[in-house]
């Protein structure tokens, strides 16, 4: 299979669970500006969850891009900036709403101490999905591996095809040449029994011919002596 073509696809795969992911992402700072207390945490804990992700699907579209033509690559790492800042711009905006809320900063705990569960757990996901994403790739990479094998064992069995073909033309080449041998024989008889047959009757004629030599000089010889010797 063609690699931009093998690319392009997987790109387009990578595509659209960024897309589903920032849709999702969209829609939770709304929601953390409507929350407060433990689900305003949760929240905030998903989007870093689904930042994370976004993350590594962003970088994964980076790998795909390295192989891939100009003229799908140069177009497409634009989108994957324009995907980033995006991002960027949601993150800002999730920032700005802890930090008009009471969930930003308490007492004695600072933001890092936070995000610091938050962060573990979100590594975590990103390892699972960074698996996901590299076992998507390796079912991609089998099925054109099992793409090709059909294509060689379709191309194998034509190829079987032809041979059985030639082999039965040539199978009907060879009892054409056996009949013609079983024919030439059966003249090659007729003809022996022919000569045979011509060489008894020039035998024959041979003898024939004898006789009647002998015959016409016994008579020559009749006629001379009754003509030369009888009147004496």
């Amino acid at each position: 299979m063609d690699t931009g073509m093998m690319s392009s696809e997987e790109f387009e795969k990578l595509h659209e669970i960024f897309t589903s992911l920032y849709e999702e992402l969209q829609l939770i700072p709304q929601r953390i500006l409507r929350c407060h207390g433990e689900e305003r945490k949760r929240l905030v804990r998903v989007f870093d969850e689904r930042i994370g992700e976004a993350e590594e699907v962003l970088q994964s579209m980076d790998r795909e891009l390295i192989g891939a033509p100009s003229s799908f690559r140069n177009p497409m790492s634009t989108k994957v900036r324009m995907y980033r800042r995006d991002l960027g711009k949601l993150q800002r905006d999730v920032r700005s709403s802890d930090q008009g809320s009471g969930l930003a900063v308490r007492p004695g705990e600072s933001r890092q101490g936070i995000y610091a569960t938050q962060n573990d757990h979100s590594t975590h996901l990103q390892s699972q999905r960074a698996m996901l994403i590299q076992g998507t790739s390796s079912l991609n990479n089998a099925t054109a591996s099992i793409e090709r094998s059909q294509r060689l064992a379709a191309e194998t069995d034509q190829i079987g095809n032809e041979i059985i073909e030639e082999l039965g033309e040539q199978r009907e080449q060879l009892d054409r040449t056996r009949d013609r041998m079983v024919h030439t024989g059966e003249n090659l008889s007729r003809s022996r029994k022919i000569l045979r047959s011509m060489s008894r009757r020039l035998v024959t004629n041979k003898l024939l011919l004898s006789v009647v030599i002998v015959m016409e000089l016994a008579i020559l010889g009749a006629v001379v002596y009754l003509k030369f010797f009888h009147k004496k």
